[in-house]
Order: structure tokens, then sequence, then C-alpha cells
């Protein structure tokens, strides 16, 4: 049993008793003759217990939960994510303190009404179901997103998903593409470069999917073309129908058999997200081979979402159904007819609209969903649930609807709760992300995600401050450009630095002024690849007095090569050549802060993506000046995490932990950076 509290200043106290199925609430204060003791199902949201508590005061104020900020949380959050270290009940304006108790039966049972992790609905084992989400008129428009939060739905229903996202373009994969071109590059366990709506996929549902799960047309020509040159079609012609058709459908259907959730068996689902839009000529090939599929597998096990716009125009805010019902006409033409639409639009849709929208489109009326902005992304999972997604989808695919019935009675309680907690947060912190790229913020999407996850944790709202590199550089202020003064100034106000990966030489001098800033002044730093290695070769310029100290990525006649090119890499063949996927990171200091925030392990695994390490040479000058690496790979000889001793907060590493970051998992060294930047913020 274990016991935690916050009592400064407060009158009176909570004592939460968490139990495997239900939580206790005994609450003590002025304003009770008697402490009053109160039980709720994990699952049930907070207002039942504030609303009981404010009758018991006889209306005597508001009762209200509050973050260790000071944020207000909602009342809608559920009991089992309420009560957590450091928060308190504000009872007409006093403060009570939450004391909390976690009991256990003993036998790891898990809490009544909860499926443990991973657990499917009982029933006979059914052919695999594939849900494809295909997007009309405009791209960008959230297919991930839509792709994603049906993952979420059907997950928490109890059904094993698995996902696949086909990209129509012809690299092999996402590794060669340029940020500005394609955003972020999603790295994967088994080493896979590839689309950022993977990574979507794995925060979102939380599998760990493998380089399989995106298909692109590189990858499905250079099979064919692998078999051609074997003989492998027995003289035959080769042609798109049915040589490139079959092989897509043979990768999907050998794929969608493949579990991603650690556990044994086929998953019982595949959401397929086609990229684009429908009318792009390459996403032809994949059109066909859908179309055929669903005679392959069954009608029956295949069901068609359509991501579309339904733009508002003028001030009366008329809605204009005519650009998706063209999109639905293009894609019924190509032999695809959508089951559901999903219809994008900054507002919610009118009763109306979706009338005329299920007349024009073949769509029953019940299976036109609108989805508005809305005031988070974790809300979407939530607006489709409302509008009756599951249910239909279940009775399309001629399921149970068993699972349906876990969504309404709290299966999503976990979700509705991080929702609320989101729009909940008040007090801000300033992370000002340096980089290479930051003119499109898909270039760093996994690093803005998991800086937003560790912010859940600490209970702040992110504010990012984006800081073009280069225009923190010298030479930038010998111009007298007024970027670099922007630039100074919105670093020397944000709270913490963050220094991401990048690759080439342009804007590197800025990142390494951003290093020795931190390192100088004591405001919280993280270095993530690239930034890991800028701030060594900082360190050894400015502490070691080795003035030309660079990487030999940068300048190859340097004198001291801090950082240096990996052996086994390549310098002729790029995709698919750097050191990739999850590796074993030691930890030699167990009293470390790394070690603290990995919860004492003393090793653990995290992604890369990297062609240049720290030049070992050097490693014992740099610690012994103080910049300790506390991290190492096996072999003890490759250095991945780094510490600087006497600071508050400065830490490199050679991988990318924003890869595994989850919304209510975050990255360990994420929200360490988040939990020092908070603290400098209430500093100063």
């Amino acid at each position: 049993m274990m016991r935690a509290s916050s009592t400064s200043d407060a009158v009176g106290e909570v004592v939460v008793t968490r139990e495997d199925d239900h939580v206790e609430l005994c609450v003590s204060c002025p304003k009770l003759k008697t402490s009053r003791v109160y039980a709720f199902s994990l699952n049930e949201p907070l207002k039942g217990f504030c609303e009981q508590l404010s009758s018991d005061l006889e209306g005597d104020g508001d009762v209200e939960l509050m973050t260790a900020s000071g944020a207000t949380m909602s009342n809608g959050v559920s009991h089992a994510f309420a009560w957590k270290p450091g928060r308190w009940l504000s009872v007409a304006g006093e403060k009570l303190s939450v004391a909390l108790v976690e009991m256990s039966d003993g036998h790891g049972n898990s809490p009544a009404g909860r499926r443990p992790a991973g657990a499917s609905i009982s029933e006979p084992r059914r052919s695999t179901k594939y849900i494809v989400v295909t997007g009309g008129v405009v791209s960008g428009l959230g297919k991930g997103v839509t792709a994603s939060s049906i993952g979420v739905l059907l997950k928490a229903a109890g059904f094993r998903i698995t996902s696949i996202k086909i990209d129509p373009y012809l690299n092999v994969d996402a590794g060669t593409m340029s940020p500005f071109e394609h955003g972020e590059v999603f790295v994967l366990d088994d080493g896979g470069e590839v689309d950022l709506d993977l990574g979507n996929y794995e925060r979102f549902i939380g599998t760990t999917l493998t380089r399989d799960n995106n298909i692109t047309t590189g990858k499905i020509y250079q099979t064919c073309l692998e078999r051609e040159r074997r003989g492998d079609y027995l003289g035959k012609t080769v042609q798109v129908v049915p040589h490139v058709t079959d092989a897509i459908m043979d990768w999907i259907e050998r794929v969608a058999h493949v579990p991603t959730d650690g556990l044994d068996g086929p998953p019982d689902m595949c959401v397929i997200e086609l990229g684009g839009t429908v009318g792009d000529i390459e996403s032809m090939p994949f059109i066909e081979a859908l179309r055929q599929f669903q005679f392959r597998v069954g009608r029956e096990n295949m069901c068609f979402f359509h991501v579309s716009l339904v733009p508002i125009i003028g001030v009366v805010g008329e809605e204009k159904t005519k650009p998706t019902q063209h999109s639905v006409q293009q894609l019924r033409a190509v032999g695809l007819t959508p089951d559901f639409l999903v219809c994008r639009s900054g507002q919610p849709l009118s009763a109306s609209t979706k009338r005329k929208l299920a007349l024009f489109c073949h769509v029953p009326p019940n299976q036109c969903l609108g989805v508005h902005d809305v005031s988070n992304i974790y809300r979407v999972p939530l607006l489709l649930h409302h509008q009756g997604l599951v249910h239909g989808l279940l009775e399309r695919l001629d399921l149970s609807q068993r699972g349906a019935e876990l969504l309404d009675h709290g299966a999503l309680s976990d979700w509705i709760s991080l929702a609320e907690l989101v729009d909940s947060l008040r007090q801000e912190v300033t992370i000002a992300v340096v980089g290479k790229y930051t003119d499109l913020s898909d270039a760093y999407l996994s690093v803005v995600k998991a800086l937003q996850h560790a912010s859940f944790a600490v209970e702040r709202k992110l504010r990012i401050a984006w800081i073009d590199s280069s225009h923190l550089s010298e030479e930038m202020m010998s111009i007298g450009n007024s970027e670099y003064e922007a630039a100074w100034e919105a670093l020397k106000s944000a709270d913490g630095l963050l220094v991401p990966g990048g690759f080439g030489i342009r804007a590197v001098e800025g990142k390494i002024s951003a290093a020795r800033f931190a390192r100088e002044s004591g405001k919280p730093y993280l270095g993530i690849c690239l930034g890991f290695q800028v701030a060594v070769i900082e360190f050894a310029r400015s502490v070691l007095g080795y003035a030309d100290a660079h990487s030999s990525e940068f300048d190859d006649a340097t004198q001291n090569p801090l950082v240096v090119f990996m052996p086994e890499g390549s310098r002729t063949q790029m995709g698919g050549t750097m050191r990739l996927g999850s590796r074993r990171t030691v930890l030699k200091n167990t009293q470390s802060k790394t070690a603290a925030l990995y919860n004492g392990a003393t090793a653990f695994d995290e992604r890369h993506r990297h062609r240049y390490e720290v030049n070992y040479d050097y490693v014992k000058q740099l610690e012994e000046a103080g910049m300790e690496f506390v991290g190492r790979d096996v072999s003890g000889e490759r250095m991945e995490v780094f510490e600087l001793r006497g600071h508050p907060f400065f830490l490199g590493c050679q991988f990318h932990p924003e890869f595994k970051s989850r919304p209510t998992k975050p990255s360990p060294l994420f929200f360490g950076l988040l939990q020092a930047a908070a603290a400098y913020n209430d500093a100063n």
C-alpha cells in the first residue's frame, strides 16, 4: 500500500482509496460536521462526486478538482484519470489536500468492467475485416487522423487492430525525401523509414508497426521486377493488371494477418489508408487492387470510408455539398462505393446537409459523419463515436454489437479524460524549438507530439516558439538582420530549448549558438541526434578550447573531428543505410537524471536514425571537463546520452525518443525537459 499527499495550505483532506473496480473518497473539511465517504466506479465521471459533495455542503460553493499547476480539471474526466499526486480539491474557495492510497487484491485482477490490455471480444474467430479510408477534393483533410480515430474506437470496443498506409509515390520509402517535401520521416522499431501517418497510428492505437505496414508504389514495382528477373511469371507479359494489382492484394492480405499489439494470432481488423486523393493518376493501381480485393475477401468483410470537404461559403455560412458529390461520383466510377462519408468542415454540419449528401452519394443519412474543427485532436474519436460510427460499422461488417455496448459503458473514459485535461490546461510553458525546417511544422511532427504529451503529464499548456537556426548565427548579426534580434529574443524568453535532428551544414552554427546559450544561462536543454552532436561540438570549442572542433559531416578538414562517420555506413547508397531502428542503450550511471526519468532502468531501447557519431577518442577529455556520457550502446564505445554536471537540465541523446512517445505515456526525456522548463518558469 502506498500513500502520497499534498498538504500545503490545506484546511481539509480527501483520502482517495483506489480498489480494483472502484474508488473510495473520504472527505474531511470544516464545512462538513463529520467525514463523508463516497464510492464511484473508476469509469464514472467526476461530475457525480462534485454534485454530491456540493449537495452535502448544502450548495455552499463550487467543488472543483485542481491540477498541480492550478488549472481546473473538467468534471467530465473519469475517477481513474482524475486522482493523481499534486492535485487538490477546491471547496467553496478552500483547499482540500489529496492523499492517495493504492490497494491491490494481490492477484493482479483487472478492474471490473475493463478488459486486460490487449484482450479481445470473446467470439468465435472470424475472417479479418478490412476498413479502407480514402480521400477526395483536396489533400490534408485528416485521413490519417480519421483512420487513427477509427482504430481507437475499435480497440476500445475490444477488437485487435493493425494499420496499413498506402503511399502512391515511386520512392521505395520515405527515407530519402526532404522534410520540406513530405514532412518528417517516421522511424519504426525494425528500422523502417515511413510516412508520418504511421506515427499517428502508433500514438493513437498503441501498436508497434513494421516497415511492411507502409506500402509504396516503389516497393510494389520493386517486388514485381524482382519476380520478373527470377522468372516467376513464367514468360508472361508483366502488366499492371493482374500482376501489379495481385502484388498489392497479396501484400495487404499478408500484412493484415501480422499482429502489431504484442499478442499472438492475427488481428481482428486492419485499417487501410490510401494516400492522396481519388483521381490521382499514381493511385489508380491501388484503387483497382482494392476494387478487386473486396471480391477476394468478401464484401461483407470490407468497409469503405471516404473523407471529403464540405466548404462553408459566404457570411451566411452556406454548406456546399457539390465537391463531395463529385468526389464520390469519381470514386464510384472506378468501382468503389463508400459505406461512410466523413465530411470535414469548419463547423458542425446541419441535418439537412447530411440528408442531401445521403441522397446524392448513395449513403445512409446516419452514415454521413460530420467532423468539424474541434478544440484538440483527441476529441475526434469522441466526435465520431457520438454519431454512432461503431454501431454502424459493426452492423455493416456483420459483427456483434457487444463492442459498441462496451463503449456505451465507459470503455472510452480514459480517452474522454485526456481530451478534457488538454482543454483544462491554462498555465503556459514555452519551449523554443531551434531547427532547420521550421517553415513546415510537419517536419517535426513527432517532436511536437512528444512535447505535447509531456506537457499533459506536467499539466501545463504548451507554447512552442519556432526558431529558424539560421537566424541565430553570427553571420546574420553581421548583416544587421532584424530576424537575428527577434530569434534571440524568442530564445531568451523561452522556458526551455529543444534542438532536434537534421542533415546538412546549413544553419548548424545557429544550433551551436543555441546550445552554448543554454549551457551558459542554465536554461533547460534537450538535444536530439544532431542536437546531441552540436552540443558536444560547442562544449569542445568553448570548454576544451578546440576552436576548430566540428563534425566531419560538415568539415572534412577539421583537426578536431568531434563527430565522425560511422564505419558501417555507406557514402554512396543513401536509402536505408543509416543506423536505423530500435537499439539498446546501457546506462553506466544509475544515479543520473536519465536513469531517474526511465524509472531506475539500467538499459532501454529507443529508435535511431543517424550516420555520424561522437568520436570516441575525445570522450575521456569531455567527461573530465564535465560532460558525462551516462548512456552508451552495448559495446560501450558508441555514445548515446550525455548529461552536463552542475546544470539543472542539459541533456542530449543520439536516438530519437519522440518516436515512442504516447499521449498518456510521454517519452521520459521529453518529460524531463518539460518538468525542468516548468520549474524554470515558476522560478522566473
